[in-house]
Parts: structure tokens; sequence; C-alpha cells
């Protein structure tokens, strides 16, 4: 391998001859051997969009000139274009307040401007990382306006997959709206729902967690950039700030605002914090809707057997004809994980001191990961499973018969003490509430029938 010798502050990086990162990514390739993956391609595009915008404004204000600054933009627009993604090589987890990945892209950057300017790659006295590509910004600023970027750019995905989530199990709450079923507290039989009525209390959950989100996300819209290091705009001309989140609003097409308090914006992940809560919130609620899934599909013979759920693959390696829930199963995970991920978003916002919060790269991981799993994982669950449901309209119909908790209707018409009586001798005799109370001439049948409806 051929190599070339690039100069930092702390002295000279031997780097590969091809590649397009510099001495900062060389050293901090030594250094963080965490998770195995590189940046997510939504913060990849967040940076250089940020890298691009400033370019631009620099520019307009006269604080580069337009040769270095056009470099830049067109160096920008080349990696947007999809070139020299696989340069992007600092581990998803790096230095606080991601300082490591965009010093990555800003090196990446010059490169490729150099190379735009008939210059060697390393050359950076004609083109500087921090001098040019880096101007007027600070990675505790441009990392939480990524870092906003990219969740906001992945919440579009994830919206679009839980409203596919909803109007599945919208159509299920529809289709199964006649079927009678007996209902459950403390896992235990009581008054009868329908089977349709249980699916469209999970449409309601379901929009509910929908509709935090979406409130959350537009806290994701202010942003932190023209706040440099602490917030105060330091080493930005005049102006600056506004210029340049109009053009990244523009070229993300991304509704950004500046925010207000901009030592606010550095210290505080308020906004991070409380869109990861809406997620764990979400995934709360879809794993009791699985959980009852699954129990309501148990069996076929020693379960509930109440639903039947469809087949994607053969659910035993030794047992044959098995049948899983294994995309519910997997659904399951999914949800545990991003609990999981919420918790250590949650460490992570109260982790920072005074002017800043340096755990931006594992808040970031985690709520990506988390709407990455969603919006992956929802469409497959709604169409290969929610939509695949069937009822078993015969057992539902036989245990609301056989359940001595019917007794619960005719209370009104008997009184408490008396419906215990019934309740405890069909227990003790396996007769129905309804061969009892017709035995006794309580009732008759028409009259069971109409408290049944």
């Amino acid at each position: 391998m051929k190599f070339r010798t690039d100069k930092d502050s702390l002295g000279n990086v031997k780097i590969p001859a091809d590649v397009y990162y510099g001495p900062f990514t060389g050293r901090a390739l030594k250094q963080y051997h965490v998770t195995g993956t590189t940046a997510h391609t939504n913060l990849i595009k967040s940076f250089v969009m940020i890298k691009h915008s400033a370019a631009i404004s620099n520019i307009k204000l006269g604080a580069i000139d337009k040769k270095r600054g056009r470099a830049i933009v067109q160096a920008c627009e080349k990696i947007l274009s999809g070139k020299y993604l696989d340069q992007f090589v600092v581990d998803a987890i790096n230095s606080g307040a991601g300082t490591a990945f965009n010093m990555n892209t800003n090196e990446v950057i010059a490169n490729v401007a150099l190379q735009v300017l008939h210059k060697k790659k390393g050359q950076y006295q004609f083109l500087h990382p921090n001098d040019h590509v880096n101007m007027s910004q600070s990675s505790n600023d441009t990392f939480p306006t990524a870092m906003h970027m990219a969740v906001l750019m992945n919440l579009k995905e994830t919206i679009l997959a839980i409203d596919v989530f909803i109007k599945s199990l919208n159509k299920k709450a529809k289709q199964f709206s006649s079927y009678k079923k007996i209902g459950r507290t403390h896992l235990m039989d009581a008054l009868p729902v329908t089977l349709g009525s249980e699916f469209a209390a999970y449409v309601t959950s379901i929009s509910k967690a929908r509709t935090s989100i979406e409130n959350a996300k537009k806290e994701l819209e202010y942003v932190a950039l023209g706040g440099t290091a602490v917030g105060s705009g330091a080493n930005t001309p005049r102006g600056y700030r506004r210029i340049v989140l109009r053009e990244l609003a523009k070229i993300s097409k991304l509704p950004l605002k500046p925010e207000r308090d901009m030592q606010h914006a550095l210290q505080s992940n308020f906004a991070v914090a409380n869109l990861s809560a809406t997620l764990r919130n979400l995934a709360l609620e879809i794993n009791k809707l699985t959980n009852d899934i699954r129990l309501m599909a148990s069996g076929p013979i020693a379960g509930l057997a109440e639903i039947g759920i469809p087949a994607v693959h053969a659910g035993s390696s030794i047992m044959p004809g098995k049948v899983n829930p294994s995309l519910a199963e997997c659904m399951n995970m999914i949800c545990f994980n991003i609990i999981g991920n919420d918790t250590t978003v949650a460490h992570a916002v109260q982790g920072g001191q005074f002017e800043l919060n340096v755990m931006l790269p594992v808040m970031l991981k985690c709520v990506l990961e988390s709407t990455d799993m969603l919006k992956n994982f929802l469409p497959i669950f709604s169409a290969n499973l929610i939509d695949g449901l069937t009822a078993n309209k015969e057992k539902l119909q036989k245990d609301i018969e056989k359940s001595p908790v019917i007794v619960t209707l005719l209370t009104p018409k008997i009184g408490y003490l008396k419906s215990a009586e019934l309740f405890k001798e069909s227990l003790k005799t396996g007769k129905t509430i309804r061969e009892i109370v017709v035995s006794k001439k309580l009732l008759t049948n028409n009259q069971i029938d109409s408290l049944f409806r």
C-alpha cells in the first residue's frame, strides 16, 4: 500500500495515498474501535449540507475567497450525489461532541475540493479542513444541527411506516367488528367485547403515539448552527447565522429555524430526549398489542386459539407443522431495543456539563437505530402478520357461552348474590350460565340473547 504524509497540529501522520480523509481521521481510526459501524447515511448527508451552506454563506459575506469557497461547494455536491461515501470511516460512537466525525467530514471535503482546484490530496496550504471547510463553525454547533437533521430525515419514513401499521390495524378492527368474544382483566374472564373493538383500541393507542412523535418532531426543527463553540457565535461574520440557516433549509428541504437561546442549544438536548421518549412510548404500545396477539393466537389446542396467524416460515426445527408468532416475537425484541435506546439517550442527555453536552454521538446512534428498526420492520409486520390475521369465530362464541362471568350481565336483573350463586354452580356442574338460568326459569333464551347484544 502506498502512503502519503499529512500534517496536523500534533505532527505528521501516515495516510493511505488513495483515501480522502486526513490526519485527524487517521488518528481517530486507531482509537475508536467501538461498534464496528460507521456514520448513518443521513448524518453524512446532513453534515455535508451544513458544510455546503456554510461555504455559500462565507462567500456571500466575504469571509472566504470565491475560488476556495466554490471548490468546497462543488466537493459537497459531489458527495451529496453519492460519491466518496466510503470515506466517512469514523465509528458511529467516537469522540465527545462528535469532533472526530466533524473532522472526518472536513478532511474528505477538503481533499475532494483540492482535486477540484487541481491540487494533490493533503496539500492543505491551498485549502485547509479547519481554516476553510470548517470556517464559521465548530463541532459543538454542527453536530447538534446535523443530529436534528438526520433524525428529521429518518422520521419521514418512520411516520409513513406507522401510518401503514395504523391502516392495517384499522382494517382488522372493521373486519372483526361483529365477532363477540370474552374480554379479559387480570388475565381472567371478564365481560364480553368484540374482537374488532380490541383492534380499534389498538388503533387509538398507536394514533396517540404517532401524534406525540409529530409534536416532538417540531422541537427538532430548531437548530444550533451559528452558535460555534459555546453558543456565542464567536468567529462568525455578521449576518452569518441568518444566511447559513436559510441556505441549509433550502438544500435540506427541512423547516429549520434558529434556536432562540443558542447557549441552551449547545448545553441541552431536550428536543432529542423528548423525541426519544415518544419512540419509547410507541414501543410500549406496540409491545402490548403484540403480546395480546401472541396470547390470542396461542394454541392451537392448548391455548386461547381466538385468532389465527399466517405462517411465514416453519415454526420449529424439530416439531413438524408447528407455526409460531415469529414476526410478533421479532417485534417484541425491536420494542425492547427501542426502550433500551431511550434509557441510553436519557443518561446521555443528563451527562453534559456546563456549556456543552459531549454525549451526542451515542444519542444519535440510539435514536437513528430506533427509527431505522421501525421504518424497516413495521411495513413487514403490518403486511405479513396483521393483514393475515383471521378470527376463530366458533371458538370465540363457544367461550362466551361457556364462561360463567357472563352472569355479570344478569346482575341488574337478579342481583349480585344470586348471580354469584349461579357462577359457582356453573363452575361446579360444568353447565353454562344460559343452561342454568333457563332451567331455573329466571330468563328466557331470547332475554339472554338480548343481554349479550
